[in-house]
C-alpha cells in the first residue's frame, strides 16, 4: 500500500493569536495534499477526472498536539481507506520528524470524496480507471484514522 506525501509550507498568515496554526488552516493543508494526489490521475490530455469533478461530503478531524510556524513544510500523507461505488475516503496525518528523530503528529483526519459531473451537476461513479489507481493506496486495516 503506498501513500501520497506532500510536503506544505507553512505560512506566516496561517497562526493565530495564540502563536500556532490555526485549526481552520489545517483543513487547507488537507486540501493542498489532496488536490496534489488527486491530480496525479488526470490523464496526459488533461481532460477532467477526480481533479477536475469531485466534491467533499465530510471531514473529520483530530488535533493531536499544536503546531507553531517555522520555515520547513510539514509533510501530509495522505491514503485511501474506502473505495464505494460513488465515493472514498482518504486519510491523511499531518507530521514532522523532531531533531531528536521520533515522529510528532499534529493531525489526524479523513474526508469523504464524491466525484461529480460538473456538466451535468450531479455525483457521478468512480471509473474503473480511478478505482485501478485508488486501489494502489488503499490501506483498509486503518477504516478510521481519526479514531485511530
Amino acid at each position: 500500500m503506498a501513500r501520497h506525501i506532500y510536503q506544505c509550507p507553512l505560512r506566516w498568515s496561517d497562526m493565530d493569536a495564540f502563536g500556532h496554526v490555526n485549526n481552520v488552516v489545517f483543513l487547507r493543508y488537507l486540501e493542498e495534499a489532496r488536490i496534489d494526489f488527486m491530480f496525479r490521475l488526470a490523464p496526459g490530455d488533461g481532460s477532467p477526472s477526480f481533479s477536475g469533478g469531485s466534491v467533499v461530503a465530510r471531514h473529520e478531524i483530530d488535533y493531536v498536539r499544536p503546531l507553531v510556524h517555522r520555515h520547513a513544510p510539514v509533510t501530509v500523507e495522505s491514503w485511501v481507506t474506502k473505495i464505494g461505488a460513488a465515493s472514498l475516503t482518504i486519510a491523511y496525518e499531518i507530521k514532522d520528524t523532531d531533531a531528536d528523530g521520533s515522529e510528532q503528529v499534529y493531525v489526524r483526519a479523513s474526508t469523504i470524496v464524491v466525484p461529480y459531473d460538473l456538466a451535468a451537476a450531479r455525483p457521478r461513479r468512480i471509473s474503473a480507471e480511478e478505482k485501478s489507481f485508488l486501489l494502489e493506496y488503499l490501506d483498509e486495516g486503518v477504516e478510521d484514522p481519526v479514531a485511530a
